[in-house]
Order: C-alpha cells, then structure tokens, then sequence
C-alpha cells in the first residue's frame, strides 16, 4: 500500500486537508531527488553560455573554412564539391618557399625576443628586491606597447629609410659610402618591426616565472659555492622554462599568422604565409586561402603540442 492510501485510511481528517498533507509529504519525498539532479546538471549549465559561444565563434568558423577548402574554383566562382586541388597547389615550389620564409621569421623573432627579453625579466625579478620598484619598471617596460601596432611599425620608416636616421650617422662617421637599402623594405625590417611588436609576450611570463622561484635556492647554492652561469643553469633556466614557453607559443602563433606587419614593412617584397592568404581572398580565391589557413593552422598547432609535450605550463595557469 502507497503512502498516500495509508494516510488516507488511517488519518481521521477531512478530505481537504488530508489532500494537502498528501501533497506536501510527496513534495518533501521529492525535494532530495530533485536536489540530486540539480546539483549534476548545474556544472553543465553553468558551462553552456560559453560552450555556445565558443560553438558560435570558433568550432562552427573553423569548420566552415575546412569545408570551403575541399570546394572548388575556376576562377571566377566556388563551386561546392569535394577535390584536393587546393592542398596540392600548397605544395608548388613557391609556396612552400612562402612557408619557409615563415617559419624562418618565427624562428628569427623568437630567438631575438628571448635573447633581449630573458636579462630584462632577471634584471626585474632578481635585481630590483623592492616590489615597488619591479612593478614600476615592467609598467615602464610595458607603455610603448600601449600604442596602436601600426604608429609603432610606421615609426620605424623614417628610421630605417634610405634618408633616415640610421642611414645618415653611418655616412656621417664614414662607416659606408652610400646609403644602405637593406634597412627598409626588407628581411631586416619585417624582422626588426615583429621583434618591436612582440617582445612584450615574452618579458611578461618570463618575469611571472622569475617571481615565483624560491630565492631561497638560489642562496643554498651561493652558499655551497655555485658560479652565477651554474645557478642560471641549473635553478634559474629550468624554473622559468615554463614562462619561456608560454612567451614561445604567444610569439610563434602571432607571427605564422601575421601579414599587416609584412606587408608595411616589407614593401610588397617579402612573403608569409598570412600575406599569401590575405592575397588570395582579395582576388576571390576562397577555396584556395581556406585551405592555406587550414594547413597554417595545422602546422602552428604542432608547433604549440609539441612546445606542451616539452614543457609543462600547467603550474603557471
């Protein structure tokens, strides 16, 4: 016999309230049932706005440029199909070198910023002991970055030009005979500007992963009589390797990707991949850049895991 019939045969009260005791004791049997399955499922409401979001602004994009880059194009329009045309013209001689040429300022501005950018972060975590002063000087380090990116890659013009600064002080001190036309327009420059642009995403993790190691390691090994390089080796490099890493994947993944920069500083004259791409979409040839982007953003992501196999940022996030 249920419940509700044994408060019914053996309550002596009026029908009307025997419904509400009825009705009030099943709702107490179900509020533990109900809170159960609120508390499963309340994470994963939680989490749907921006798992939407992220359907919305990144899964569904991507999809959409993987699919556009099996369609075909005939030169004046894309047709929906399904061919490998578009990823076996990535393999032509000219694209492959446009590939290399990225890889190579990737490889060239990330070395450069670590070089500069790892003495800056030491200096700032190690030899400035007053908190005060740190925070002072990274803000310091950090407002020519507040600028638009294209003032600081114009700046460099006027610089670098035939008439400019750099070109006019090596004639005057008669280090060369004639103005330099390398500076401009060049490998030298998209190089320079990138490096200008960039270096603050690898100060910045470097010096968060300085601040955390224990000063007290690197004491015990002055003590026991390390050189400062066995100290930079063996405490210092290995506890802000993940900051390194962090710095390594904002740079590399900026720079696979980047074309504004190329395409002002290099004049029309040096080629990326993110140049190519944008090129390709100015003369309509959707199915074409799509699959480039695909293949770009294929390579960068290997580039990332195996920086994430590597190193471990785990403790840094």
């Amino acid at each position: 016999m249920t419940l509700e019939a044994r408060l019914q045969s053996s309550l002596g009260l009026p029908l009307f309230l025997k419904n509400i005791l009825i009705a009030y004791l099943s709702l107490l049997l179900h509020r533990g049932s109900l809170m159960r399955t609120w508390n499963t499922t309340r994470p994963y409401l939680l989490a749907a706005p921006q798992t939407l979001v992220l359907l919305a602004f990144l899964v569904l994009p991507i999809a959409a440029i993987v699919i556009v880059s099996f369609w075909e194009f005939n030169g004046y329009a894309m047709t929906p199909a399904f061919t490998l045309s578009n990823y076996l013209s990535i393999f032509s001689s000219t694209t492959i070198a446009t590939y290399l040429n990225t890889f190579k300022f990737a490889a060239l501005v990330w070395a450069i910023c670590l070089l500069i950018c790892y003495p800056v972060a030491y200096f700032l975590s190690f030899h400035i002991k007053s908190t005060k002063w740190q925070t002072i000087w990274f803000l310091v380090c950090t407002v020519p970055f507040l600028t638009s990116n294209i003032i600081r890659m114009i700046s460099w013009i006027p610089f670098l030009g035939r008439e400019g600064l750099v070109n006019k002080s090596l004639l005057a001190l008669h280090v060369i005979d004639q103005p330099l036309e390398k500076l401009l327009f060049s490998d030298f420059s998209v190089v320079l500007a990138m490096v200008h642009l960039y270096a603050l995403f690898m100060v910045a993790p470097v010096f968060n992963s300085m601040m955390r190691i224990d000063r007290s390691l690197v004491a015990a090994a002055e003590d026991l009589g390390a050189s400062p390089f066995q100290i930079q080796k063996e405490i210092i490099l290995p506890l802000s390797a993940p900051g390194i890493a962090i710095g390594t994947i904002f740079i590399v993944t900026l720079v696979m990707g980047e074309f504004a920069t190329v395409r002002l500083m290099g004049g029309g004259q040096v080629a990326s991949v993110g140049n190519l791409i944008k090129n390709q979409i100015g003369s309509l040839q959707y199915p074409l850049a799509a699959a480039n982007a695909v293949v770009l953003l294929i390579v960068t992501l290997m580039l990332v895991f195996a920086i994430l196999r590597v190193v471990d940022i785990r403790k840094e996030l």
